[in-house]
């Protein structure tokens, strides 16, 4: 079952934004508290959304998706950008993963939206395997930059 979070979810939601990142061996970056999510889903302009993932036999968590709107100048039309997806160890390969981006997939469609795009680790086969199985391609010829840190504060400083 995939459902829309509601704000009993943000520890769950912290969890498995913490598992993920032990998943990506990058758990010290992992340092959203749940009031940064809660007022981010939740407050008075929420600025990301998330699909939960339940067990329809135990009704546990088994995963979640965040994500958000962006823009596309070309079309002229919104999209959405996946920032996580994760599905448990244990619930892997019961269809939750791909029940989420079906989810989004139906969201984008009957939104109008012209793309559904996320980020995929290099490393990580089993998720390109999976996302090109589903007819996902990789946009080989966009490299991905990021300013954090000293460099942002440089930046916005100057």
């Amino acid at each position: 079952m995939i459902r829309s979070a509601v704000v009993d979810d943000v520890p769950t939601i912290i969890e498995l934004i913490r598992e993920l990142a032990d998943y990506e061996r990058a758990l010290p970056e992992a340092k959203a508290t749940e009031e940064q999510l809660r007022q981010a889903l939740f407050g008075a302009q929420p600025a990301v959304y998330a699909l939960i993932a339940e067990d329809d036999a135990t009704g546990e968590t088994a995963g979640f998706a965040l994500w958000f709107r962006n823009f596309s100048t070309w079309t002229g039309t919104h999209g959405i950008y996946l920032e996580d997806l994760y599905v448990r160890p244990q619930h892997r390969g019961g269809g939750h993963g791909k029940a989420l981006l079906t989810e989004l997939a139906r969201i984008a469609v009957a939104r109008g939206y012209s793309r559904f795009e996320w980020s995929v680790l290099d490393w990580n086969e089993p998720s390109i395997g999976f996302y090109k199985s589903l007819g996902a391609q990789p946009m080989d010829d966009w490299t991905v930059y990021r300013l954090t840190g000293d460099a942002l504060r440089e930046l916005g400083g100057s």
